[in-house]
């Protein structure tokens, strides 16, 4: 394990309860059948609809990732426009395994993923048929590869979404953007669009029952997930920073962050004892770090590795 993987503070006991109405056992199960449905039909779809045009496949897809999400008893919400095509690095804050669906039912694109997610039985294979690139996280050598690798997708007009918070946190509180990622936007001169994503109870509150967080097992994120009513996931694509405008990627991540944290009108309040990530740079991250060429840099943390980093999708 990296000690310099980023991690998150969140814990399923402190973050991921659900306040609010329940479903009945059965209706949960009937909505994890309905999942696993639409899942199984994802897998089976994904070759002959990689085979129809951009704009046929990207609409099928935005249905089957929406259709996914709300087969969990989840309503959504986007705001914003996704502006023209083109290649573009999504970024985004990072809360849950259902921040993938969720973006992909926005904004069809390929997702930026931990290589731990291969080996997920079902969603790993689906995730490797809808073009996700895979990171090895445990490896800070692996990075430069992923960085070339996401530049040439984006090159090649793709949208890629990256969570560069490198972990999930719960909504309530927040990571420090890391910069890598920002660099390959930099490389490609492509656009960078900012999103918030938010999980909110039917009083307006953020929601606890999507969290992925901690040590939690999928198992049981499934379960409270299907349990809950009264869930909606909002999306909001914010406006997109222009290639040029950032000399830097560390300028790049610090406004990408500034646009998502400053997207609610009020601020949510913090868990008791879920600080928020320190912004200190770690060795790796100082611009004087040792890398293999100017257009490629490490992935950092100041914080020890722990079992929250093995958790996140990304």
């Amino acid at each position: 394990m990296n000690v310099w993987l980023p991690t998150s503070p969140c814990t399923p006991e402190a973050c991921a309860g659900h306040e609010g109405s329940t479903a009945s056992v059965p209706h949960a199960l009937l909505r994890l059948a309905a999942a696993v449905a639409l899942i199984l039909l994802g897998i089976l779809g994904a070759p002959p609809v990689r085979l129809l045009p951009a704009g046929p496949r990207h609409r099928v897809v935005r249905a089957w990732s929406a259709a996914l999400v709300r087969a969990f008893g989840i309503r959504i919400t986007v705001h914003g426009s996704p502006g023209p095509g083109g290649g573009r690095l999504l970024v985004a804050n990072h809360i849950s395994w259902l921040d993938i669906p969720l973006v992909a039912a926005a904004l069809p694109c390929r997702m930026l993923a931990k290589s731990d997610i291969r080996a997920w039985p079902v969603l790993g294979r689906l995730a490797g048929r809808a073009g996700t690139l895979f990171i090895e996280r445990d490896r800070i050598r692996a990075l430069p590869a992923t960085v070339e690798a996401i530049t040439g997708a984006l090159l090649a007009g793709d949208r890629v979404t990256v969570f560069p918070e490198g972990s999930t946190w719960c909504g309530r509180a927040r990571g420090t953007f890391r910069r890598a990622a920002f660099q390959s936007a930099l490389d490609a001169r492509v656009p960078v669009q900012p999103l918030r994503l938010t999980y909110l109870r039917a009083d307006g509150h953020p929601a606890g029952a999507p969290a992925f967080v901690g040590d939690d097992p999928l198992t049981a994120s499934l379960w409270r997930i299907a349990r809950a009513r009264g869930v909606r996931a909002e999306i909001s694509l914010l406006p997109r920073i222009p290639p040029g405008r950032y000399a830097h990627r560390r300028d790049l991540a610090a406004a990408a962050q500034r646009a998502v944290a400053g997207l609610t009108t009020t601020s949510p309040d913090p868990l008791p004892g879920i600080p928020a990530q320190p912004a200190t740079p770690s060795a790796t991250d100082r611009d004087s770090a040792n890398r293999p060429a100017a257009s490629v840099h490490h992935w950092v943390s100041s914080s020890p590795a722990a079992a929250s980093s093995l958790r996140t999708p990304s």
